[in-house]
């Protein structure tokens, strides 16, 4: 098998056809391994943020009333703990490749026919023509990055180019109040940077509960996030050292420097799929079945690749879905229940339907809610907004929907993600016994103001 990329689809993808004692070559065109999941995504994103976090005592302030950062952060302060991390996960893959016979190529990989790929390296030189069973395409994705962009170093990024800034700006416009736009914004809002996120849709992170984003912006106020929804932007240009951003409503903003934040695509370009007979959706994604064939049905595509969800989680179980599927193992499909986890500060986390897919539904529900300030472990940490929200069935007290927002959200929600996979009712989490002080047992101060509710209609 062949694994084109290195990232969390193609890592798991490699390693499970190597534990079925297969011949196994990954291609990373990158000089490192991880894809942009490790080297410019996933991982860097969340190591920055617990940077942030650790360097301006963000979770001390309630205790200490730190209206200001007191000491100057730098660039470099932040990058040590980056760079720490980002050489720790590669030498961990690395070493995970060689364990398992796994054979790493450096170079960009194309389709030379159906079952051969070829790999080329410095000037565009033919490295390997490799005969293959099987490829799985897993190049993930990139930012979406207009021609009529004037994007540089400095001012005007992408998620990939904000890594690799000198400087920290005073003030930063965001376009995008997508989930990338959004953890940036918060991470430079925590930092005391004049932060300003512009979307055309009238609140940040739509994909979530209203009441859950209704908090988040609420939170983000208070460390002083501006948001502007319902605006288009219709130009980008620099003026003197400020970028400046007109809106199709004749407004316009400026700052120091611009994170453009709209969107993804697939990174398939190189690839020469038109030689295997494949072709792109509409949106630009690789079109795949359940199992993750191709109209070549031994070509898999997993991961950003084929577009939603999108997420490192999802991509490492495609990635092994799919090479167990090619090499005729059991295998399942891929679950259409998992959590969803949002690195802003707060953080959140959700599994199940929103409120308002509920409404739309036409289900009958009721909610449990329990504060983070009703929580004892809450208030010993630092008192931090936060909130439980549990969705549940009135009549057969099924739960159907999870969203935590505040510290350890990412965490907690597996507890409700496991109860939710066995069709747990409501009172599961009032009859359980929860470590105390703990995050939670906000599971259990939800539950029974939920159910206090459904006893009230009865």
């Amino acid at each position: 098998m062949v694994v084109i990329g290195s990232g969390p689809a193609g890592q798991k993808a490699a390693m499970q056809a190597a534990k079925l004692n297969k011949k196994v070559i990954v291609i990373e065109k990158s000089p490192h391994v991880g894809g942009s999941s490790l080297n410019s995504g996933t991982i860097p994103s969340k190591s920055l943020r617990e940077a942030i976090l650790d360097l301006t005592d963000f979770y001390k302030r309630s205790f200490y009333a730190q209206e200001k950062i007191e000491r100057s952060i730098s660039i470099n302060d932040l990058n040590y703990r980056l760079h720490k991390v980002l050489d720790e996960q590669r030498t961990m893959l690395l070493r995970q490749f060689t364990k398992n016979n796994i054979q790493v190529i450096h170079g960009r990989a194309s389709f030379e026919n159906a079952h051969t790929v070829k790999v080329t390296q410095d000037k565009e030189e033919l490295s390997y023509l490799i005969e293959t069973s099987y490829v799985i395409i897993a190049t993930g994705s990139k930012p979406r990055n207009p021609q009529d962009i004037p994007f540089d170093r400095h001012k005007v990024l992408d998620s990939t180019r904000l890594l690799d800034i000198d400087y920290l700006p005073k003030s930063l416009l965001v376009l995008g109040g997508g989930i990338i736009g959004a953890e940036y914004a918060s991470f430079f809002a925590a930092l005391g940077t004049k932060v300003t996120v512009v979307d055309k849709k009238e609140r940040m992170l739509s994909l979530l509960d209203y009441e859950v984003s209704s908090h988040l912006q609420d939170a983000l106020t208070k460390i002083g996030l501006r948001f502007m929804g319902g605006k288009e932007f219709a130009s980008i240009t620099h003026k003197d050292d400020k970028v400046v951003v007109k809106f199709k409503d004749h407004s316009e903003e400026a700052a120091d420097m611009l994170l453009y934040a709209l969107g993804r695509v697939a990174e398939v370009e190189e690839l020469c799929i038109d030689r295997v007979g494949l072709t792109l959706t509409g949106k630009g994604y690789i079109p795949v079945n359940a199992l993750f064939q191709t109209a070549a049905a031994h070509i898999y595509a997993v991961g950003d690749v084929i577009g939603s969800p999108a997420l490192a989680s999802t991509s490492m179980e495609q990635g092994r879905l799919a090479a167990r599927h090619a090499f005729q193992v059991e295998t399942h499909h891929f679950p259409t229940f998992y959590p969803i986890g949002i690195y802003t500060i707060p953080e959140i986390s959700y599994c199940g339907y929103t409120e308002e897919e509920l409404k739309e539904l036409g289900f009958k529900y009721e909610v449990g809610r329990a504060y983070y300030y009703e929580i004892a472990r809450n208030q010993i940490i630092g008192n931090d907004p936060g909130m439980f929200k549990i969705l549940f069935h009135v009549d057969t007290l099924e739960i159907l929907g999870i969203h935590i927002i505040g510290r350890e959200a990412t965490e907690v929600i597996h507890i409700g993600q496991v109860a939710m996979t066995f069709h747990a009712k409501i009172h599961y989490f009032v009859d359980q016994v929860f470590n105390y002080p703990t995050y939670a047992e906000g599971y259990r101060i939800a539950a029974l103001n939920g159910l206090n509710k459904v006893k009230h209609k009865r």
